[in-house]
């Protein structure tokens, strides 16, 4: 008699496929929440987009072991689903854009100072991945949050991840996201 194979080993199709995002020399990923059953998959995307942090903005579904091992910093900013972010969470938020893209920034000068002709590859930029449950209102909602700090008229920044990520951010959150700005 056949065994069928372990669920442990069955490797569970994305939810949605993650959606890069990218403006104004800023890198981002929005994804659904990663699973010990499909993490090897989303490491897998990590690599290829050099994410350097996730941003969990839901509770976790694995632990975050998985990706500090990768060298990969995990941000733990839960608020609650279909809501507009904290301050506080924003915060935090803008301070890891500026801390992740503004020492790009500063290296990329460095470099450029040097006067060698070295044909070294170029270092891959950093991107940063967020994910909520379904990736559709808390991770995309802290995207256009950064993409509105690049000078992004909000309704812009919303239609600009929507057009990437259909269903991402609900009436509720657009509406805050017009306000604060």
């Amino acid at each position: 008699m056949l065994k069928p194979p372990a669920y442990d080993k069955i490797q569970k199709p994305l939810l949605h496929p993650p959606t890069y995002v990218t403006y104004k020399d800023k890198r981002f990923l929005i994804i659904d929440t990663p699973s010990i059953n499909n993490m090897s998959r989303y490491l897998k995307e990590f690599e290829r987009w050099n994410v350097t942090d996730v941003v969990r903005c839901c509770k976790a579904a694995y632990s975050q072991n998985l990706l500090t091992e990768k060298g990969i910093q995990v941000h733990d900013w839960f608020f609650s689903d279909g809501e507009f972010p904290p301050q506080m969470i924003i915060d935090h938020w803008l301070r890891l854009i500026d801390s992740r893209f503004n020492k790009m920034i500063a290296q990329d000068v460095k470099d450029e100072e040097k006067t060698d002709d070295s044909n070294d590859d170029e270092p891959k930029k950093p991107c940063i991945a967020a994910h909520c449950v379904a990736g559709l209102g808390r991770a995309p909602i802290l995207i256009a949050i950064a993409l509105i700090e690049e000078g992004m008229d909000p309704l812009e920044s919303v239609e600009f991840i929507r057009k990437r990520r259909q269903g991402a951010i609900n009436n509720k959150q657009k509406g805050k996201d017009e306000r604060d700005k």
